[in-house]
């Protein structure tokens, strides 16, 4: 408790993370991308990049453990090679996301989402609607960016070609806090999926 007598609250959420190897090949695309005219955007520092399967948002430190509990009995022990592979945009012409998506075994990565889902749903965290569509952030878009220097990115994005990315071997999820700072955000892992992976 805090304090004020209140449950201190965390900014979660479940994700793989990247090989070092991998974040300094999106470093390098993000790179290319500003030399060629998308420098006006919120970049993902590297570090910070990963394939997210749930954002739970705000939630209270004492719900942690059960959260653990549940995400440890439902993923099962796996091995994945997965690979960036092609750039794309959310939100077509009045793009919002820039992104690269994930080749490799993906039909495993749907597999993990969905025994993610089947763990926190019972926690109260609704199901995602949306199919799971694997992918790492690589810039957000600003709100105030105008359509016509929007539908030039995403005329960007849709035309460029990137060059062959490593590939990686994941083998586990985490839960992962994000604490946001005035540099952008700070990741702390509290658990692994399965656990002493």
């Amino acid at each position: 408790m805090t304090a004020a007598g209140r449950a201190e609250s965390l900014r979660l959420f479940v994700a793989c993370e990247l090989s070092d190897e991998i974040r300094a090949a999106l470093a390098r695309v993000q790179e290319e991308l500003r030399q060629i005219g998308a420098g006006k955007l919120r970049w993902v520092r590297p570090e910070g990049i990963h394939i997210t399967f749930k954002f739970l948002g705000q939630v209270e430190s004492e719900r942690v453990p059960e959260m653990t509990a549940a995400l440890v009995s439902a993923i099962e022990p796996f091995r994945l090679r997965l690979a960036p592979a092609r750039l794309g945009g959310f939100g077509g012409a009045r793009i919002r996301v820039v992104w690269v998506g994930v080749e490799g075994d993906t039909d495993g990565l749907a597999a993990i989402a969905q025994q993610v889902e089947r763990a926190l749903t019972p926690l109260g965290y609704p199901a995602e609607r949306r199919p799971f569509d694997p992918h790492l952030t690589l810039a957000r878009v600003p709100d105030r960016m105008p359509a016509s220097e929007r539908g030039r990115l995403a005329g960007l994005v849709r035309d460029h070609r990137l060059a062959p990315l490593p590939s990686m071997i994941v083998t586990n999820v985490g839960l992962i806090q994000s604490v946001l700072g005035p540099g952008g955000s700070v990741y702390h892992k509290l658990a692994t999926f399965p656990p002493g992976k």
